[in-house]
């Protein structure tokens, strides 16, 4: 029997886990918000999800993407940093208990 070293290719955590925010016990009643980067096609696709949320969640209320900026990356890894606690700042200010993002390819 030959033995085999096998190297993962997604290489090692570059960063130390955090703790994960507990799932909403349930959508009803809660304001949730969309952000979007502009890729892909969040303009299709959040309104048919909102749709699909409302209609199963009749008391959701939804903060559309348009009402974040709608560019909220960077360059750098302190500028990513920087723009998600401006999102989340705004988020809070709208309170919003959740996010919807990461929608599209």
């Amino acid at each position: 029997m030959q033995k085999l070293e096998v190297w993962s290719p997604i290489g090692e955590d570059t960063m130390a886990p955090k703790g994960v925010t507990p799932p909403l016990d349930t959508l009803d009643g809660k304001t949730i918000g969309e952000v979007w980067n502009g890729v892909y096609k969040g303009s299709e696709t959040f309104p048919v999800l909102r749709e699909l949320l409302q209609e199963r969640f009749p008391r959701l209320k939804i903060i559309p993407y348009t009402e974040f900026p709608a560019n909220y990356g960077g360059e750098t890894r302190q500028a990513q940093a920087e723009a998600a606690r401006s999102i989340a700042a705004l988020a809070k200010e709208k309170g919003c208990d959740a996010i919807i993002t990461g929608n599209g390819a």
